[in-house]
C-alpha cells in the first residue's frame, strides 16, 4: 500500500524490508508527513552491486514532478559494499518520496534491503522541573 504514512513506518519493528528493483528501472517509497519537526531515517544496502538515490519533497500528490523540491541528488551508491544511512527533517507537510534508481544498469536487476523509521522531536515542557 503507498504512499506510505508516519505511523506505518512507526509499525515497521526492526525488520528489513526488500525491494527488487529491476534493470533499467527504479523504485520509488512515498511517504505522507502531515506533522512537522519529525525526522525520517533510512539504512539500507543493495546486492549485487551499486544503486543510486534520491529524495525529493511534493507539497501534494497533484504537484507535478518537475516542481517537486530535491532535498537529496540522485547519487551513486556503493551499498554492496557499506550501508547507506541518511535522514531528512520534515519542514513541511507533504509527500518525502525515496528513489532507488537502478536506470543506468541495461542488464543487472538488484535486491534492496531497507530499513525506515521515523523520530518524533523531544519537547522539553519543564514538568519535571520541581
Amino acid at each position: 500500500k503507498l504512499p506510505l504514512t508516519v505511523e506505518e513506518i512507526l509499525n515497521f519493528g526492526e525488520s528489513n524490508r526488500e525491494l527488487f528493483i529491476k534493470s533499467s528501472t527504479y523504485s520509488i517509497i512515498p511517504i505522507t508527513v502531515t506533522e512537522m519537526g519529525l525526522t525520517i531515517s533510512w539504512i539500507f544496502s543493495s546486492d549485487p552491486k551499486s544503486i543510486s538515490f534520491s529524495v525529493v519533497y511534493q507539497e501534494s500528490e497533484d504537484t507535478p514532478l518537475d516542481q517537486c523540491k530535491v532535498l537529496i541528488p540522485m547519487t551513486r551508491c556503493n551499498s554492496h559494499k557499506e550501508t547507506i544511512r541518511g535522514q531528512v527533517k520534515v519542514r513541511n507537510s507533504g509527500i518525502y518520496t525515496l528513489i532507488f534508481d537502478n536506470t543506468f544498469s541495461r542488464f543487472i536487476s538488484k535486491r534492496v534491503f531497507y530499513h525506515l523509521t521515523v523520530e518524533r522531536p523531544v519537547i522539553y515542557d519543564g514538568s519535571d522541573f520541581p
